[in-house]
């Protein structure tokens, strides 16, 4: 059954998930040898939790253009050990230094802080083995493709970089205090990742530049309000809603889109934002309505 079979979001979501999650389960190595803790805090970090959301993205973008379920999973599942790598790093004392993720403790609280470096350095190179791999596409160009644009988005000038900024707000203070800088700084290291992941299935699907055009506003829009409400939640969230420690933001003086534009504010311009990444999606017509309904749900999430 094909995500396209699903309308009502929430079953698509889910779908998309499980499909993902069985995927990565399969990809991800395993055994007794002398790495199996390395595996084993690969695993724990990947598997059994989060929303998916990226992978929905790509999935969702891939049935535009009839890219075959195989294709799309595999890019997924590289898009989701990216993502669980960088989960892994932010936790770490050095970053963002909290000991919960997902509701459960994060992976240097249950391993150690160098098993925990090692995990996420493996699940980002086996991303890129994933990508390379000709089982995930079979033209070689396409492929190559998908490698240069998720290192982009993970590296300096993306997902690192933007983390880079983030680390940098904390220590300059009111130096950082601005709309702008939020906003530039919240592409990168948020955005980024989305942005590939919504136009993924245009490179997989071979589609011409208007359509990588439209999803890629779509993603920048869409990546914003996701990270408003991301600080939204930081502070009304709970950690049993949210799988994490909430308040960390404001407990370190961190500029955030909430403490600029404050609580109602935020709110409304999430709301615009999220009006403005389902108009991008216009010309896909009704092909393209899961990815509308899933404005409407990352402004409306409370995890």
């Amino acid at each position: 059954m094909p995500l396209s079979s699903h309308r009502q979001f929430d079953l698509a979501l889910a779908f998309a998930a499980e499909s993902v999650e069985h995927t990565m389960d399969r990809l991800l190595p395993s055994g007794d040898e002398g790495e199996a803790r390395l595996f084993e805090a690969m695993r724990y970090s990947s598997l059994g939790g989060g929303k998916r959301l990226r992978a929905f993205f790509l999935l969702a973008s891939a049935t535009l253009f009839k890219v075959g379920a195989h294709s799309a999973l595999r890019t997924a599942s590289a898009v989701e050990f990216v993502h669980a790598y960088s989960l892994i790093h932010d936790d770490l004392p050095a970053m963002d230094d909290d000991d919960l993720r997902r509701g459960k403790p994060s992976c240097h609280k249950q391993f150690d802080e160098a098993t925990a470096i090692l995990a996420g350095d493996a699940l980002q190179a086996l991303a890129f083995e994933v990508l390379a791999h000709e089982d995930t596409h079979g033209d070689p160009a396409v492929r190559a493709t998908l490698v240069a644009e998720l290192a982009r988005a993970a590296g300096a000038h993306g997902m690192v970089g933007g983390q880079m900024l983030d680390l940098l707000a904390e220590v300059r203070g009111s130096e950082e205090r601005s709309i702008g800088a939020i906003t530039r700084l919240q592409r990168l290291k948020t955005g980024a990742l989305i942005s590939f992941s919504c136009t993924a299935g245009a490179t997989l699907g071979k589609a011409g530049d208007h359509s990588r055009a439209a999803l890629a506003a779509y993603a920048h829009d869409l990546g914003l309000a996701f990270q408003i409400t991301d600080d939204l939640l930081d502070v009304e969230g709970s950690a049993a809603d949210l799988g994490k420690t909430p308040g960390k933001d404001a407990a370190v003086g961190k500029a955030t889109f909430v403490s600029i534009l404050g609580l109602e504010r935020a709110r409304a311009q999430a709301g615009l934002l999220a009006r403005q990444a389902a108009a991008h999606l216009e010309s896909f017509g009704e092909a393209a309505d899961l990815l509308r309904q899933a404005t409407d749900f990352v402004v409306a999430r409370r995890t």
